[in-house]
């Protein structure tokens, strides 16, 4: 009996113990948080491939073809409407830019040249266009290549602003809008850190001035033409919408008088110039080309001089040739169409992208893109990465629409940011790469000065790569972006105070300070910088070594909740856009009852004759509830 009680026992301790078990395993196995920065699987939805008959199969091809065409032509207006976007800043700013490149006295102090240049870029949303116009004022002696160096750093920081308002059409969805944005900004904060650095090495020591001028001392390059690549395709469809004359924005920089009466819309595509030897007179002897080719006839004096006439042969076709409307009017229209065919497309390429990246196909475009070369070559995936984006750019001869172009694929989850961000660099190096082309079309006299500068450009981008790429620890730019995408994943709206902040307040605060003077500027900047490195010195400590600081900086609890907490400023800004949407739907409400009363008072009127036994009182007390209920909803939607 001993025995069968024992093995009881034991079958209740078993018994006993198995759900004690079964509760730890529940434990250990719950799932974890999902990592947000995670790329997503994009599931195939559809039908399998073998499932499909030969009718399915032949089907599924053509659809698969159809919206590989569509994705290229999206692509090709999405290119397109870009570059009419670029146009009509130009005529919306362009004459503007020209007047900001005339004060040559501002332009010495680096700050303002480096705020200058980001602002004419936003102006003229091209780079190119702001660089091209540095080059002519250095070409004609009215910049030397050490003044316009921060310029060009500025033209590198406003380029990159395209990219980040591409990102914000993807907002509609938390994920996809954190890497999305964060895909755009890591090419903004690349751009930041490294003017931060190099340009007061640059003042301090003149390094890009001294090795660019070393480089074109030391080669005899001679003057070729720079090679229309992506332009030959889009050219078609931007020269029938808008043509612009890009001689009158270098001849107002130049101080032109002619250039500041003329229209930045072009007119005349071909045009003939004849220049004969004329006699002309001038004011007195002094003014004669050669003693010898000057004769005076009483009270006139006469030289021998070549002047040149233009004649127009051939009217541009575009659409805006003959319409009267001045250039600002104009760039406003071409902006408005623009920005819509611009997001219309971005929209429509990324559900495309997303109907077509699903199941094997997704899996291998992402393995492409995101898998690194088998050890001891890992390395080198990320400087392939960069000279792909430098190669890319180069085809497209756009750092803009190369990087717009891939910051819808990085919010879907098809490139990590960890590859974005060598793609970025190497745009920058190939945006730089069609300016040395450009430089070297110049005529030989300026040929030297125009190479150096893009030489400047080139220089600079390759310093800030060798600054935050080859050492994994020194790449801050991806975990900024992070943090920022962070950031406005959860409070979207902070994504407009950044773009506002970083590419309007800012420059424009350092261009006034700058316009006050060196002794403003530096009273103002030197404390808020110095607040700044305490702040992110104590930020640093409270993550990694709290124990090092008193009890108080230990958090930043003892300030007031909005002073280190975005939450109060998300309720505000929440009440700010609860109160606009409701005086919004308090006039339709208002509206839709208008209308309401007025559609039941001809019912009423039409219904009459046959209404024979209706009570006009309860009419009336009918009509009092409707215009109470109707009362009461406006209540409810004012109230917060």
């Amino acid at each position: 009996m001993q025995p069968h009680k024992i093995g009881v026992v034991l079958m209740s301790i078993e018994i006993k113990a198995s759900p004690a078990h079964s509760t730890a395993a529940l434990i250990i196995d719950e799932p974890e948080e999902t990592d947000p920065w995670h790329l997503p699987e994009l599931k195939d939805t559809g039908v399998p491939w073998s499932a499909l008959d030969t009718k399915g199969k032949a089907l599924r091809v053509l659809v698969s073809v159809g919206k590989l065409i569509l994705l290229l032509g999206l692509l090709y207006m999405f290119v397109c409407s870009l570059d009419i976007l670029s146009s009509a800043f130009q005529l919306v700013g362009g004459k503007t830019a020209g007047d900001i490149f005339q004060d040559n006295k501002v332009l010495s102090n680096p700050l303002a040249g480096l705020v200058i240049g980001v602002l004419v870029t936003l102006l003229v949303q091209s780079s190119s266009t702001s660089s091209s116009i540095v080059v002519s004022m250095v070409s004609s002696g009215l910049l030397t290549v050490q003044v316009a160096i921060p310029i060009i750093m500025g033209t590198n920081i406003g380029t990159s602003v395209t990219n980040t308002l591409v990102a914000m059409t993807q907002a509609g969805e938390r994920n996809t809008f954190r890497r999305a944005f964060a895909g755009a900004t890591v090419h903004d904060f690349f751009n930041w850190l490294s003017v931060l650095v190099l340009l007061p090495l640059e003042v301090a020591s003149g390094y890009l001035y001294v090795v660019t001028k070393l480089i074109t001392d030391s080669f005899e390059i001679q003057s070729g033409e720079a090679p229309d690549l992506l332009n030959v395709i889009t050219d078609v469809l931007t020269e029938s919408v808008i043509q612009l004359d890009e001689s009158v924005i270098s001849g107002i920089a130049t101080n032109d008088p002619e250039a500041m009466n003329k229209s930045l819309i072009k007119k005349w595509c071909q045009t003939f110039t004849n220049t004969t030897l004329m006699n002309v007179t001038v004011p007195g002897p002094e003014n004669c080309t050669s003693p010898s080719l000057c004769w005076v006839d009483g009270n006139y004096t006469f030289t021998l001089k070549n002047v040149s006439k233009t004649y127009n042969i051939k009217k541009c076709t575009h659409l805006f040739v003959d319409v009267n409307l001045p250039d600002m009017a104009v760039g406003l229209i071409l902006l408005a169409l623009s920005l819509l065919v611009l997001c219309s497309c971005l929209v429509l390429i990324v559900k495309l992208l997303n109907s077509m990246l699903k199941g094997q196909v997704a899996a291998v475009i992402k393995k492409i893109l995101n898998t690194n070369l088998p050890f001891p070559f890992g390395w080198v995936t990320g400087y392939i990465a960069i000279l792909v984006g430098a190669g890319m750019t180069f085809i497209v001869q756009s750092s803009s629409v190369f990087t717009s172009a891939i910051t819808p694929l990085v919010g879907i989850g098809v490139i990590s940011i960890e590859r974005a961000y060598p793609l970025c660099l190497g745009s920058n190096i190939g945006t730089t790469t069609t300016a040395i082309l450009a430089a070297m079309a110049s005529p030989g006299d300026t040929l030297a000065n125009a190479l150096q500068i893009a030489l400047v450009h080139f220089l600079f981008n390759i310093s800030g790569i060798i600054l935050w790429y080859p050492i994994p620890f020194t790449r801050f730019p991806i975990r900024l972006a992070k943090g920022l995408g962070n950031i406005t994943a959860k409070y979207r709206w902070f994504a407009v105070v950044y773009i506002i902040c970083c590419f309007f307040f800012l420059p424009l605060l350092i261009f006034g300070l700058s316009l006050a003077g060196w002794e403003v500027l530096a009273g103002v900047s030197i404390p808020l910088l110095i607040m700044l490195i305490i702040i992110i010195a104590i930020n640093v400590l409270q993550k990694r070594k709290p124990g090092w600081l008193p009890a108080v900086l230990r958090s930043w609890d003892f300030l007031p909740l909005w002073a280190h907490s975005l939450a109060p400023w998300d309720k505000a800004v929440g009440v700010i856009i609860a109160k606009c949407c409701c005086c919004c739907k308090c006039c339709q409400v208002a509206s839709d009852a208008q209308e309401d009363r007025a559609q039941e008072l001809v019912e009423n009127s039409k219904t009459a004759h046959t209404a024979v036994y209706d009570n006009p009182a309860m009419s009336a007390e009918n009509e009092v509830e409707d215009e109470m209920k109707i009362e009461l909803n406006i209540l409810k939607m004012t109230r917060l």
